[in-house]
C-alpha cells in the first residue's frame, strides 16, 4: 500500500511524525498488514496491529494519571510487545527505561525506583518480576505479558476495551537508559531532549521496500535497541527477534528471512566463523547489506574473516549510551586502516589525555574525551558528582582508552580500569589479545594483570581454546612463543592459564574485571 502515497509525501510525512513519536502510525497507515514483528516463537504482528496496542497503551496510562516525562519501565525479553509498549512511550510523551531481565531482584528493583518508575510492562517468565515491583511503591500501572503475575494485571485484560486509532494529540517521549555498573550501582544515562533520527539515515543505510532487519541482542542494550529495534520502526520494515544466540539458527534465519540489516557484536562474529564451512556453506547470506557491529572492541583477524565471508558490508561504529563523537567506519575504509573505529568527526570533537589532563601526541594512548553537544548533552540521573567527574570542560569520557594515528584514526585499547601497570609502564590488554587471537588454537582471550611483588603487575593471557585443542604446558608454551613473535617484550604474557568459558556482559564485552578477580582475592590492585 505505500504506492498510494508518493515517496515525496511519505517522506515529509514521516520527518513530521518523527517529531512528535508518531513513525509507526505512519507506516501503519502507509502498509497496515505488513508484518512489524516476527516473534521467537514464531507469531507475528503486522504495524496495524502493533500501531493500535501503542494507542491502547497511551489510554491506559494517561488514565491511570500518567504525564508526560513520566518514567515507563519495560522488563521483558525480545518479543512485540516490547515494540507496543516504546511505541507508546515515543508518542505519549513518557520516558522508558528498558531493564535489564537478567538482574537479579534487588537491582531490578533499584533501577525501577531509582528512574522513578509509574508504570511497569513486565514478563511472566521472569522470576524475578513480580518481587522486584512489590519493592517499588511508586508503580500505579503493573502489567504482564505471557504468564500472569501476581499483583499484576494481563497485558490483554489491561488493553481490553481500550480504543486504538491513533491518539490526536501525541508528545514525543524520551527514553533512559542504565549503565552497566561494573563498579557501584548503574546510573541512568539522562538526555532532557529525546534524540531524534533524520529519516534520511535509514536511506544512508541502505533500507528501502525489501529491507529485513535482525534483532540477535537483547533488545533493553543500547545498541540493538537503536540499530535493530528502533531502526526498523523507523524504517518501516520487519523485525525478525531472536530470543537467544544459536549460531546455525542465526545463518538459517538470515537466509529463509532474507535478512538485509542486522547488529552484531564480535564475540557473535567469532561464533558465526567458528561453524564447520559444511554448516556456513548450507545458508545463503547474499541478502544481507548491512552489518553494524561495536560495543566491544574486534580483533582484526575476526573482522577480516567476517569481511570476506559476508563481503565489505560491516560498519563499525565507536560510541556509548552516553552518546560519543560517533566514530564510524566502512569495511572499505577499515581494510586501509584496520584495528581501527573511525575518522575524527568533524561535528564533535574528541581528544586524548594523559594523566595530567595534557592532550597525547599521536599513536600514544591515553583516555578518550568526547565534545558535549550544545546544551550540555547527559547527565547521570541524581548524580551530579559522578557527572562531573567523568568531564574535563565540556569534553566527557566513558572511561575507554586510544590512541590516534597520524592520519587521526582511533584505535581502542581498553579501558582505564582494565590497564595493566607494571613496573610503572602502561600496557593495554586489548592490544595484546588482538595478537593471541590469531594463534590457531584460540577461540578467545581476555588479558589481565595479576598481583607481582617486584612490578606490582604481570601480564597473564587467560585463553579459551578452540573446539579440538586441549590444554597442555606445551601449547601453552607455544601461544606465548607465538606472542613474542608480534608483541614488544614488556607486552608479552609472563604466564597463561586456559579455561572452558569466559565472562561476558550482554553486550558481548569480556568482563575483565571478573577474569581479573580470582588473582587478586586477599590483595588490594591499585590503579
Amino acid at each position: 500500500m505505500v504506492s498510494v502515497l508518493s515517496r515525496e509525501d511519505l517522506s515529509a510525512r514521516l520527518e513530521a511524525a518523527g517529531m512528535v513519536g508518531m513513525t509507526t502510525a505512519v507506516w501503519a497507515s502507509a502498509h497496515p498488514d505488513k508484518v512489524a514483528v516476527y516473534n521467537p516463537d514464531g507469531g507475528a504482528r503486522t504495524f496495524g496491529e502493533l500501531n493500535a496496542n501503542a494507542n491502547r497503551i497511551v489510554r491506559l496510562l494517561r488514565q491511570a494519571g500518567l504525564k508526560p516525562g513520566d518514567a515507563v519501565a519495560l522488563l521483558m525479553s525480545n518479543r512485540a510487545e516490547f515494540i507496543e509498549v516504546l511505541a507508546a512511550t515515543l508518542r505519549g510523551g513518557f520516558r522508558v527505561t528498558p531493564v535489564n531481565w537478567h538482574l537479579n531482584t534487588d537491582e531490578i528493583a533499584y533501577i525501577l525506583n531509582d528512574c522513578e518508575a509509574k508504570a511497569l510492562f513486565a514478563e511472566g517468565k521472569i522470576a524475578t518480576a513480580g518481587a522486584a515491583a512489590a519493592l517499588a511503591p511508586d508503580l500505579v500501572v503493573k502489567a504482564s505479558v505471557g504468564p500472569a503475575l501476581e499483583g499484576f494485571t494481563t497485558y490483554q485484560a489491561a488493553l481490553s476495551g481500550l480504543d486504538g486509532s491513533d491518539i490526536d494529540d501525541p508528545v514525543l517521549g524520551n527514553q533512559m537508559l542504565y549503565t552497566s555498573g561494573t563498579t557501584g550501582r548503574p546510573k541512568g544515562v539522562f538526555r532532557a531532549a529525546p534524540v531524534v533520527t533524520p529519516q534520511a539515515m535509514y536511506a544512508l543505510r541502505g533500507y528501502d521496500d525489501t529491507s529485513v532487519q535482525m534483532c540477535a541482542g537483547p533488545a533493553y542494550h543500547a545498541a540493538p535497541l537503536a540499530f535493530d529495534v528502533r531502526a526498523a520502526m523507523g524504517a518501516g520494515c520487519p523485525l525478525v527477534f531472536m530470543d537467544k544466540w544459536d549460531s546455525e539458527h542465526v545463518l538459517a534465519t538470515i537466509a529463509e528471512r532474507r535478512v538485509t540489516h542486522m547488529h552484531l557484536v564480535p564475540i557473535m562474529f567469532q561464533r558465526l566463523l567458528a561453524l564447520p564451512a559444511q554448516v556456513k556453506a548450507k545458508y545463503d547470506v547474499s541478502s544481507v547489506k548491512y552489518i553494524v557491529h561495536g560495543a566491544a572492541p574486534c580483533p582484526p583477524e575476526v573482522k577480516f574473516a567476517m569481511i570476506e565471508w559476508f563481503g565489505p558490508v560491516l560498519s563499525e561504529y565507536y560510541a556509548g549510551s552516553e552518546g560519543g563523537a560517533g566514530f564510524t567506519i566502512t569495511s572499505e575504509e577499515w581494510l586501509r586502516k584496520p584495528g581501527s573505529v573511525g575518522k575524527r568527526p568533524e561535528l564533535l570533537g574528541s581528544k586524548i589525555l594523559d594523566e595530567q589532563g595534557n592532550e597525547c601526541p599521536p599513536n600514544v594512548s591515553g583516555t578518550i574525551y568526547h565534545q558535549l553537544p550544545p546544551g550540555g548533552g547527559f547527565t547521570y540521573y541524581k548524580d551530579e558528582k559522578k557527572t562531573q567527574a567523568s568531564r574535563v570542560g565540556d569534553f566527557f569520557t566513558m572511561g575507554d582508552m586510544g590512541y590516534f594515528d597520524d592520519d587521526g584514526y582511533l584505535f581502542l585499547t581498553g579501558r582505564s580500569a582494565e590497564t595493566i601497570i607494571s613496573g610503572g609502564v602502561n600496557i593495554y590488554p586489548q592490544e595484546v589479545d588482538n595478537e593471541l587471537i590469531k594463534h590457531d588454537a584460540v577461540a578467545d582471550s581476555a588479558t589481565v594483570g595479576v598481583p607481582h611483588d617486584e612490578w606490582g603487575e604481570q601480564v597473564k593471557a587467560v585463553i579459551l581454546l578452540k573446539p579440538g585443542y586441549e590444554p597442555s604446558d606445551l601449547l601453552a608454551n607455544e601461544i606465548l612463543s607465538f606472542a613474542r613473535d608480534s608483541l614488544p617484550s614488556f607486552k608479552v604474557p609472563r604466564s597463561l592459564d586456559f579455561v572452558t568459558s569466559l565472562p561476558r556482559s550482554e553486550a558481548g564485552k569480556i568482563q575483565r574485571n571478573k577474569v581479573r578477580a580470582p588473582y587478586w582475592e586477599g590483595r588490594t590492585r591499585q590503579i
